[in-house]
C-alpha cells in the first residue's frame, strides 16, 4: 500500500511536469517569432536624384547633348526635360506642374512668374521663382530663313516687308504666346505692317512653337519664316538675314530654380554647370552666345 501511494505521487508529478512543458512551448515560439526582424523595403541607391527641367523648344538639341556631358559631372543625377514654347511651359508651371528649373526663351514668361518683376508684366502677383537663382543665361538671334533654293527670292527683312505688302506669299511665324512670335511681331511693327491684315489676307501661317515654324520652312510649306539662328542651324536651313536689336530687341534666355522645387540644391548645381566653359561650348556651337 505504501509502495502504491508512492507510485501515484510520482505519476502525478510527471503529469504536471509534462503539462507545464506543453503549455510553455507555444509561448516560446511566439517569443521567437516576435524577435525576428520585419522585412525592410528596398532603398534607392544613395545619391540618386531626378529633377525636371522645363526649357524652350529652341534648346532641345543643345540641352540633350549637355545632359550626356552632365552625367560625368553628376553621375547620380537624372535630368528629365520638358521642351515646348515658353508660354506653354509658363502656363504648366502656374497650373502646378512639377518643375525644378525653368529656362525661357524670353524675359516675359519668366517675369510672369517672378514676384520681383514689374507688376505690369506679373499681373497675377505670382511668386514662383526661388530668390537669388535667376540668371540671364544665353542670347540668341532672330533670323529670316527660306526653303532650299529660295524659290521666291526673298533676300532680307527689307525684301520680306516689300513682299508682304505687294506679293502673294506665305510667311511662317510663331503665335503670340511664343517668344519667337513676339519678336516677329516687333519686326512687323518696325516695318509698319499689320499682322491682323496680313493674317486675314492669308499671308501668315502660325506655329505653336519655334520647331513648328522651322518644320514649315524646311518642308517648303511656306515661302519664308522667322526662327532663331540656333533652330536654323539644327535644321540646316538657309539663313538670309539677322534681325537687329532695333527691330526686335535682344533675345535673352533667363533661367531660374522654381520655388516649389524639392531639389533646389541639385537644380542650382545644374544651373551653375550651364555657365561653365564646357556647357557654353555646346551652346555656342549652334549660334547661342553667353548673355551679356
Amino acid at each position: 500500500m505504501k509502495h502504491l501511494k508512492t507510485l501515484m505521487i510520482l505519476s502525478l508529478s510527471l503529469m504536471m511536469a509534462f503539462g507545464a512543458i506543453a503549455c510553455a512551448a507555444p509561448q516560446e515560439e511566439v517569443v521567437q517569432a516576435e524577435e525576428q526582424p520585419a522585412e525592410q523595403p528596398a532603398k534607392e541607391p544613395a545619391g540618386e536624384t531626378e529633377f525636371i527641367v522645363f526649357a524652350a523648344a529652341s534648346m532641345t538639341e543643345t540641352l540633350t547633348e549637355i545632359a550626356e556631358l552632365y552625367k560625368t559631372v553628376a553621375p547620380g543625377v537624372t535630368l528629365v526635360f520638358n521642351f515646348d514654347s515658353s508660354g506653354t511651359l509658363k502656363t504648366q508651371i502656374q497650373e502646378g506642374a512639377e518643375c525644378d528649373v525653368f529656362i525661357s526663351a524670353g524675359q516675359k514668361q519668366m517675369n510672369q512668374l517672378d514676384i520681383t518683376a514689374d507688376p505690369a508684366v506679373n499681373t497675377e502677383g505670382l511668386d514662383m521663382v526661388l530668390d537669388g537663382t535667376r540668371i540671364n543665361l544665353l542670347e540668341n538671334r532672330v533670323t529670316l530663313c527660306v526653303p532650299e533654293g529660295n524659290p521666291r527670292g526673298i533676300e532680307d527683312f527689307n525684301g520680306l516687308a516689300a513682299a508682304l505688302k505687294d506679293e502673294d506669299i506665305l510667311f511662317a511665324m510663331g503665335n503670340s504666346d511664343v517668344p519667337v512670335g513676339q519678336y516677329t511681331q516687333k519686326i512687323l511693327a518696325y516695318y509698319d505692317l499689320s499682322e491682323e491684315e496680313l493674317a486675314s489676307a492669308g499671308k501668315i501661317t502660325y506655329g505653336t512653337n519655334v520647331k513648328e515654324v522651322t518644320t514649315q520652312i524646311a518642308e517648303a510649306a511656306v515661302d519664308c519664316g522667322v526662327v532663331y539662328c540656333t533652330d536654323a542651324f539644327s535644321a540646316n536651313l538657309t539663313v538670309m538675314d539677322y534681325a537687329t536689336a532695333e527691330m526686335c530687341g535682344q533675345v535673352i534666355y533667363p533661367a531660374a530654380v522654381m520655388k516649389a522645387s524639392a531639389r533646389a540644391e541639385e537644380a542650382q548645381a545644374f544651373l551653375d554647370y550651364l555657365l561653365t566653359d564646357e556647357a557654353m561650348g555646346v551652346f555656342e556651337a549652334v549660334g547661342f552666345a553667353p548673355a551679356a
